[in-house]
């Protein structure tokens, strides 16, 4: 009875349903009928004929004969009853054509695939579901975050508000749970409560109101949540968001940053309670030409250096490696440290770049605005006028057109930079420019990751992923003050001293050549020694704390097993 009732349920609460329910009664009726009639009209050719047959038997008859079954113990002896029983065959086998598989497929097949699809995406999560992340839309950022999720064994969920939006990503392997973005029920099903984290990355109004609605029933739980305008922001901060991304903003800093602006200054890009990791140029300063080991950056200054960007990847920097005008340095340090560092080496280039920048959206428009606040000149292209309203030096126009070209002064850019939201397009703007001019500094803005590659071989110096960025922020937030995941999948993480090289030299342990890890900084007993040299004893039951690719950081956790697990997750 209840496996009965579990089928019958879905069907009386679907209209669509309810509908096929009622013409299915219908026929039934007219089934009822015809047998009811070709019954009689058995009995009246019967008797024609001169046989005499109970009225069970005609029921009898007509139903084998209906069903196709056909015994042949009561036949028709003349040609009127033989066409007769041809009627009563077609009759039954319509009925049976169209009755059989409708009442198949209506009651028995299609709710039970309705219930599968129910199971792979499900309206509530169990009970015991805890430390979970509840994403709201499946893009750019989730596609990045999910993987470094399931890496480091943090659950997560797809809050999907259709069902064939689920069961599309369930076939992609995603983790889906369906539920209206809007309703309160929708997030105590899905435990937000005993969640890790809510993140929202759809439209403004829609993340406004599922960060509301989420706030009122978890009042400490991380919101994060993006935005597309200042004013969004502002309403999203009011609505109890913890953490409002504006990745366009976010973008167009980074762009900015990454300019070679010929300032040697070391600039924050993370700190790690005291311990800050930096970048800075060695354009302008007497560096360039030199070996690492010639220049005595560590000697001079103190602080460490743990590598360098190479067309947006982290590359170990060894003793002999040589520093070129466009190397730029990833430092680490405290910041007396890289205050010695700007003093030793001061810009001696006086001239700064021009930059053109093709795309007036929110990244062109960031981009922009951050290098005039640098003092550098730059230039927009945009085909659309509105975008760039407020900014008289942008040129209207295509920028694979020569004449429009012309009129942005593009012989006098050092340096283009890609905002587009199109990857297709970045990449083919990036040869266009590339193949134009071999000399110019050509950064370019991906949405997803996979394309990081591409831009690259088509002739970018650098590729900033806008999906890793966001990514990478959220990822930062929920593992706590501890782990830092630079912009570019480079992670600043600590890790316990095993016993086993607790009382050895940190130079014996070989762990950059081994892991690819650098360690820069060893803490014990409330103590933290930054950049420690290859004498330093490991002290036992201190940790460490070590920067590399998320793929060292495994490495080095399976070659070092810490003796304790390390706390991931939020941090209360």
């Amino acid at each position: 009875m209840k496996a009965l009732l579990a089928v019958l349920n879905p069907v009386m609460e679907n209209r669509t349903s309810r509908t096929n329910l009622r013409a299915l009664a219908n026929l039934i009726l007219v089934l009822a009928g015809l047998v009811a009639v070709f019954s009689l009209l058995f009995h009246v050719l019967m008797v024609r004929e001169g046989q005499e047959h109970s009225w069970i038997t005609g029921l009898y008859w007509t139903l084998t004969v209906m069903t196709t079954l056909g015994f042949g113990d009561i036949t028709f002896q003349g040609d009127l009853g033989r066409l007769f029983s041809v009627v009563v065959l077609c009759s039954g086998v319509v009925f049976m054509l169209v009755l059989l598989p409708f009442t198949f497929i209506e009651f028995f097949y299609a709710p039970w695939m309705r219930a599968q699809a129910a199971a792979k995406a499900p309206r509530e999560l169990p009970a015991s579901t805890s430390g979970h992340v509840i994403l709201t839309d499946h893009g750019p950022l989730a596609t990045t975050l999910i993987p470094m999720l399931e890496k480091y064994g943090h659950p997560y969920v797809v809050l999907c508000p259709t069902l064939q939006e689920a069961l599309d990503l369930d076939e992609r392997g995603v983790r889906v749970a369906v539920g209206d973005l809007d309703d309160p029920e929708t997030y105590r099903r899905m435990r937000v409560e005993q969640a890790a984290m809510l993140v929202a990355t759809r439209a403004d109004v829609i993340n406004t109101n599922a960060t509301f609605t989420a706030r009122e029933l978890a009042e400490r739980v991380p919101i994060v949540a993006s935005a597309s305008s200042d004013s969004a922001r502002d309403v999203l901060e009011l609505a109890g968001a913890t953490l409002v991304l504006r990745l366009e903003e976010m973008m167009g800093s980074a762009l900015a940053r990454r300019v070679s602006i010929r300032d040697s200054d070391a600039h924050v890009i993370g700190n790690l309670d005291g311990l800050l990791i930096a970048e800075a140029a060695a354009h302008g300063t007497p560096l360039a030409g030199q070996t690492l080991a010639q220049s005595g950056l560590r000697t001079r200054t103190g602080v460490s250096v743990i590598g360098v960007w190479d067309h947006g990847r982290l590359a170990v920097a060894e003793a002999d490696m040589m520093i070129r005008t466009d190397t730029i340095f990833v430092l680490a340090g405290t910041r007396e440290q890289l205050d010695r560092y700007n003093a030793a080496f001061p810009n001696d280039t006086t001239s700064k770049p021009r930059v053109l920048i093709i795309g007036g959206g929110r990244v062109g428009r960031a981009t922009s605005r951050v290098l005039r606040d640098l003092g550098i000149q730059t230039t927009i292209i945009e085909k659309i006028p509105e975008r760039v309203a407020g900014h008289p030096e942008a040129v209207i126009g295509d920028a694979t057109q020569m004449d429009v070209l012309k009129k942005a002064a593009a012989r006098e850019a050092t340096t283009l930079i890609i905002t587009t939201h199109d990857d297709d397009t970045n990449v083919a703007l990036t040869i266009f420019f590339r193949r134009l001019r071999s000399n110019w500094q050509i950064l370019a803005r991906s949405t997803l990751d996979r394309n990081l590659k591409t831009l690259l071989r088509a002739g970018a110096d650098l590729v900033l992923s806008y999906s890793s960025m966001g990514a990478n922020t959220v990822f930062n937030l929920l593992r706590g003050g501890d782990h830092l995941l630079l912009a570019e999948g480079v992670n600043v993480f600590p890790a316990p001293i095993p016993e086993s090289v607790a009382g050895r030299r940190l130079g014996e342990l070989e762990i950059r050549s081994q892991t690819g890890c650098t360690v820069i900084a060893v803490e014990s007993r409330g103590r933290r020694e930054i950049n420690p040299g290859p004498e330093l004893l490991m002290p036992a039951g201190g940790r460490m704390f070590l920067i590399g690719t998320l793929e060292a950081e495994e490495k080095f956790l399976e070659l070092h097993k810490p003796a304790q697990p390390l706390k991931r997750g939020r941090r209360h």
